[in-house]
């Protein structure tokens, strides 16, 4: 029992590290993070909705961009592998490049500029549905390239920002409501999106798409505006509350804080080394996810007749896998809300967990695919025992491990703590996409 015990536990060797005022018995009073603020919580989800709302318009506005492309072939059939690989490796790029650049860093400022940016990207991408209708595919296809890499590259910045700047105040619940905001933004698109497609007539040809016109399009750009012009003002706010970027503890002067976090710079693997199986399980995590949830997801067909119901037609169906996976993610991040329910204090299980994940494979192939037929003949197995869960473990894996960042670093590492769990996050997303390509094939 003993030996289950210290399994369970977590590894000697991966403690958190103590200052000097442990040896005067203040070492707990010291890490005492600050009171928690219901505002500040609201905040920190919304600004977790901004920082996917911008890539789930861009999903969801896939019909508008096909109906500019459809006269090129080649431009139809790759502009969204295109739109794939330019984000990710925008994105990637960006958070490795931010993660290095510590001394001396604003991530307030990193914030503000990502959401500035957004409101530029989407703004104009609103106006080209009214002003570039003129322009060639190859045109229109290279300004697409552009705002893509432009939201990327703010996708990097707000994910360094955000998760540093979250990590400095100490508190995981803060975490938790920035991976909740995500959950959010990955479950209202989909919403819309089965909502536009069973409003339309079932009699409407293929070519007479929900949100294919221009009108649509205008006002799905302009709701990611909105969303980031809002996030804004509500940062702003924050900041007028908590205008640094490293809080003060009850035992140590603002000022000797603020220098100590702004003059210190860590390496890249003096993190690692401290943040080991936290840092591997994130990655794990996106990683496994990427490769095989958006492929899978396309492909499985419902096992019943769609002249039955139009709910098992592809055009539904398909958008219910991904509601299903992005509540499922959604309501995993929100359980960690309970401290005992979280792995952020057992970095070790988290890896464990986080290899397990790859047991959901064979449940997929067990489903329909491609409409070859299922060994499991049943829609509910599929969108409830495997998205649903899949969904709810990466969730909770993710969340367990962003919370538990600032945990295991000393108090003036943290925020660089945040930043390099970020960059972990994003390089398990680009490693997933980027395999995707051999699960697709």
């Amino acid at each position: 029992m003993d030996r289950v015990r210290r399994l369970i536990a977590e590894p000697p060797a991966y403690e958190p590290l103590e200052d000097s005022a442990e040896d005067d018995g203040d070492h707990h009073d010291s890490r005492r993070p600050p009171r928690f603020s219901g505002l500040e919580y609201s905040i920190f989800f919304l600004l977790g909705v901004a920082m996917l709302w911008a890539w789930n318009m861009f999903l969801a506005a896939a019909p508008y961009f096909h109906s500019r492309f459809e006269s090129s072939e080649w431009v139809a059939a790759h502009y969204q592998s295109s739109i794939l690989s330019v984000s990710t490796v925008t994105n990637l790029g960006s958070a490795y490049i931010l993660a290095r650049v510590q001394k001396n860093a604003s991530y307030p400022w990193r914030i503000t500029l990502s959401l500035l940016i957004n409101c530029a990207v989407f703004t104009l991408l609103a106006f080209s549905t009214i002003a570039m209708n003129d322009i060639s595919v190859g045109g229109y296809f290279a300004f697409l390239m552009i705002m893509v890499s432009a939201a990327s590259f703010a996708t990097g910045l707000i994910q360094n920002g955000v998760f540093a700047y979250v990590a400095g105040f100490g508190r995981e619940e803060y975490m938790q409501a920035i991976m909740s905001g995500q959950g959010v933004a990955g479950v209202l698109p989909c919403i819309a999106q089965i909502v536009s497609v069973l409003l339309v007539p079932s009699k409407a040809s293929t070519d007479d798409r929900p949100q294919s016109s221009s009108k649509s399009a205008f006002i799905y750009f302009l709701t990611a505006t909105g969303v980031s012009v809002i996030t804004l003002l509500a940062f702003l706010h924050l900041l007028r509350r908590r205008p640094g970027t490293q809080l003060k503890s009850s035992d140590e002067d603002e000022d000797d804080l603020d220098d100590r976090a702004h003059d210190k710079s860590v390496s890249l693997w003096t993190l690692f080394k401290k943040l080991r199986y936290l840092a591997i399980s994130v990655f794990l995590c996106f990683t496994v996810t990427m490769m095989f949830f958006p492929v899978f997801t396309t492909e499985i067909m419902s096992v019943n007749d769609s002249a039955k119901s139009r709910m098992y037609d592809p055009s539904v169906f398909i958008p219910l896998a991904f509601l299903l996976w992005n509540v499922g993610d959604l309501g995993g991040r929100m359980a960690v809300a309970i401290p005992r329910l979280s792995l952020a204090h057992r970095p070790w299980m988290a890896f464990v967990f986080a290899i397990a994940r790859i047991g959901f494979v064979p449940l997929y192939l067990l489903c329909n695919i491609n409409g070859r037929g299922a060994v499991v003949q049943s829609d509910f197995f599929y969108l409830f025992i495997v998205q649903l869960l899949f969904g709810a473990t990466n969730g909770y894996l993710a969340s367990s491990c962003m919370m538990g960042a600032s945990y295991w670093v000393s108090e003036d590492e943290r925020e660089v703590a945040g930043g390099f769990m970020g960059l972990m996050l994003v390089g398990g997303l680009a490693a997933g996409s980027l395999l995707s390509f051999l699960v697709a094939s």
